[in-house]
Parts: structure tokens; sequence; C-alpha cells
């Protein structure tokens, strides 16, 4: 059975020991000195896991006999298994990522998933939300109908839960505003504290991939939700977990990044839009910047890109937008 199949903890624990201690100190080199995010670690993991899984069964009795071959035999059977070409991108990567570390870190004699090459991930456009149904989405009731409704701009009103229930309204709120409002991605909108909002200025300092650290502002929309989820709500469901964390689930500890998936999908469920994530909404608040004449770089110091390349992507998006209404309206179209 594969390790796809088994699970990846499973089979973790199955590898040879040699192995299994160079994926975690990988793993810890990960998190500690590029400072990759929880769940980018945990896709690594899982790649590597899933190739020395396949090394084992190819007869690799340690790391050192890892080699081009293996790797390559490797794709070819994430291919069979029907990966798409972007999930081989991403395999390729992580296996070139980790050869490269294990020969600095002296476990392999050889950089040799170096010359390992993967098909070319097809780049999809960007799904974007329109800005009317952006702001359809940032006026949208509670997904469950609540037991009363969480004003921004006054008290809490109806049902008699004005404590948790409408504290949650409330952070809903801002962490819609927040994700569109200035285009940051989950991670880093879960990952603010109290302290990270200047309000002053209406801007949140963001730390991003790479531990590099970003100004973003905000809007009145998004300084009306703040100041009522700071005011009334955070203090409503504030725990000793909380920390100093901005956003915080209805238990108190810091929100995570899969509720406030689930958080986005529910609302735009409600609101009968199409799918929308947070990175859906990330997309929509760029390719809407660049509508509005925004300039590239200025999107791009925004979106926390290291490449301007990442952000041109959007470009394309309004270009296609563009020809979409042309060929709806004009005549010679």
């Amino acid at each position: 059975m594969s390790a796809e199949r088994r699970g990846t903890r499973a089979v973790h624990e199955a590898l040879p020991v040699e192995m299994r201690e160079a994926v975690d100190e990988f793993a810890e080199h990960l998190a500690r000195v590029r400072n990759r995010s929880a769940h980018t670690v945990r896709a690594y993991v899982t790649d590597l896991v899933s190739l020395l899984d396949h090394a084992v069964r190819m007869g690799c009795a340690n790391l050192s006999e890892l080699d081009l071959t293996v790797l390559r035999s490797w794709l070819a059977k994430q291919r069979t298994m029907g990966s798409a070409r972007t999930s081989l991108a991403r395999r390729a990567a992580s296996a070139r990522a980790f050869s490269a570390w294990a020969y600095r870190a002296g476990r392999l004699t050889a950089d040799v998933a170096a010359p390992l090459s993967s098909p070319r991930a097809h780049r999809e456009l960007p799904a974007v939300l329109r800005s009317d149904q952006a702001a359809a989405l940032m006026n949208a009731p509670h997904p469950a109908g609540g037991t009363g409704s969480a004003d921004i701009n006054g008290s809490t009103a109806g049902g008699d839960d004005a404590g948790t229930g409408d504290a949650v309204l409330l952070r809903d709120r801002v962490l819609l505003e927040l994700l569109y409002g200035t285009g940051v991605r989950i991670s880093e909108a879960c990952g603010l504290d109290v302290t990270d909002v200047d309000h002053v200025r209406r801007v949140v300092r963001v730390l991003g991939k790479g531990g590099r650290e970003r100004a973003v502002p905000y809007g009145v929309p998004a300084q009306h939700a703040l100041d009522a989820w700071l005011s009334r709500g955070r203090p409503a469901l504030a725990a000793p977990a909380s920390g100093a964390a901005l956003l915080l689930g209805a238990r108190g500890g810091r929100l995570n990044p899969t509720t406030a998936r689930r958080v986005v999908a529910d609302y735009a469920e409600a609101t009968g839009l199409p799918r929308t994530t947070p990175h859906g909404l990330r997309h929509s608040a760029a390719t809407h910047l660049l509508e509005g004449g925004a300039d590239l770089r200025a999107v791009q110091e925004l979106l926390g890109h290291s490449s301007l390349a990442s952000t041109q992507i959007y470009t394309h998006v309004s270009v296609e937008r563009l020809r979409a209404a042309y060929r709806q309206a004009h005549p010679r179209a």
C-alpha cells in the first residue's frame, strides 16, 4: 500500500531511523531558519515522506542511496496516479529543496535532485469576485441567521446570547474586511497581534513569507469593524490562551486558518456567491486595485510579493475581464 493510502504519520514512523531523522531536521530547518508557515512545512513533509517511502520500496536502505533514478521514478509514479502538473511541480520542488539541504548538512554526498526537472505548472488565472460581489460579501448576514445582529457601528441587538454569539459575528466581520480590504494572506491575518494595528495611520504590520515585514493600509470600513471587534467582540472571547492575538476562535485561542477558511466559504454561500476562499479575496483585492489604477509596483509591495512576476498575473486577469466586457458590449466584437 502506498504512502498516500496509509497516511503520512504512519509512513513516517515506518521509515528507517536515518531517513526519519532527516525529515524531522529538515522540517525544523524550514520552520526555524526559513520561517515557513506550518502549512508549508506540512506540505514539504508529506512530499518527502512519500518520496522516501518510495525509495525504501525500491531497495534504498539508507539516505545515501537516494539518486536521480529513484527521484524520477517517484515522480513518474505520482503522474500515473493522476497527480496534476501543479502537484508534480510542487513535489519536485520539495525534493530539490530537501536534497540541497541534505547535501549542505552532510547527509548526502551530492545534491542528487539538482538536475530533477518537472512539468511546468500551468498557471491558472485567479478566480476573482466582481466589485459588487465583494461588497455583498462584506455586508452579508450571518450564514446561520444568528440569534441577532452584531452592528459594527453600535450595540448588539436581538437574541439572548449577546456575548459569545455576537462576538463571533464581529470577529467574522473584521476577518472579511481585513482579507479583502488589505489583501493579506490567510496565515498573515491569523498571525496578527493586537499591537500590529496602527489605528492612527490605519495600517497593519504584517509578517509575511520568509519573515519579511511590511505595513499594509486599510480603509474606513475595516476601521469600523476593528473598533467594534476590539471594544466589544474580543473582550467577550478573550481567555488566558488568547495572548496578544488579534483574531480569536470561539474558545479564546488564536483563530486558525482552517476556521477562517470555513468562515469565508460559509458567508459566500449564504450570499449566493461562487465558491470563495481567503486566497480568492486576496486575488480580488489585487485585481480591483489594478482596475482602479493602482501602480503595479505598489500592489506588489502591498501583497508582499518578492517578485514582480507574481503580481503581473493580476494584470492578465484585468485584461481578460476587459475582453469579456468588450465581447459582450461592443458591436464590432
